[in-house]
């Protein structure tokens, strides 16, 4: 039988890690999707993802994709393959706009995460410089956080999806965007995300991570890419910052 000892060893390391990331960090880089709100709770991404597919349809554009990505429920997948074969193409240009426009949609029934707005002001508060750094449109990250009262919390940070396709995470490249305008060194920063290509955009960019993760499966994930600290919920984050400890 494991002792209460050793039971409790792996959460207090993980207490502690959180501690001190929270501590360390003076500048915050949120991902968007998942850490801040969850934007296709209404309007879902699978049925984003098929109208992409129906418009390359009616282009006469279905050979561009394989069966497999015609079905896929996540339209970033639709989005990757189109550039794949036409990178940088009007096509792609066309493409990203009618995903913009469909996250635009989505933010009206966005569910805000658990913590998440409460966290961000009080962030805020304490002193800490926020940003997002996103693979979503900043359009759509902009109008979410208008719409929750959110945007003096980021302003002029928003960093999001840009017409290189090729630069976004895991590519580092909107986390060194949000780092240069701030003047923050990475040992300063913390990326909360909820993604894989979160945490390794994070590692190439030598910033501390924090990971999200709303269920087990997304939890496997994170850890699966060697992030160290996950939390289930942004509860504990908000208690520590606020000083009142871990349990």
């Amino acid at each position: 039988m494991t002792s209460d000892t050793a039971q409790t060893e792996p959460v207090t390391a993980e207490t502690e890690n959180l501690r001190e990331l929270i501590t360390e960090a003076r500048f915050v880089l949120f991902d968007f999707d998942g850490p801040i709100c969850r934007l296709f709770a209404g309007h879902t991404a699978e049925s984003v993802a098929k109208e992409l597919v129906d418009w390359l349809e009616l282009q006469g554009l279905r050979e561009l994709l394989t069966e497999e990505e015609r079905v896929h429920p996540d339209p970033m997948v639709v989005l990757y393959a189109v550039n794949r074969r036409h990178p940088r193409s009007d096509l792609v240009t066309e493409l990203e706009e009618r995903l913009t426009q469909q996250e635009l949609k989505a933010v009206a029934s966005a569910m805000p995460t658990p913590y998440a707005d409460p966290l961000i002001r009080t962030w805020t508060a304490v002193g800490g410089r926020l940003a997002v750094a996103s693979n979503n449109s900043p359009r759509t990250v902009t109008e979410y956080l208008s719409v929750r009262g959110l945007a003096d919390c980021f302003a002029p940070h928003v960093y999001g999806r840009t017409g290189e396709l090729d630069l976004l995470k895991p590519h580092p490249h909107c986390l060194n965007r949000a780092l240069n305008a701030m003047g923050a060194a990475p040992s300063t920063a913390l990326m909360i995300g909820d993604a894989p290509t979160d945490f390794l955009a994070a590692e190439r960019a030598g910033v501390p991570f924090l990971g999200y993760a709303r269920n087990p499966y997304k939890e496997r994930q994170l850890r699966d890419a060697g992030a160290r600290t996950v939390v289930a919920s942004l509860e504990p984050v908000l208690r520590a910052l606020r000083g009142q400890g871990l349990s």
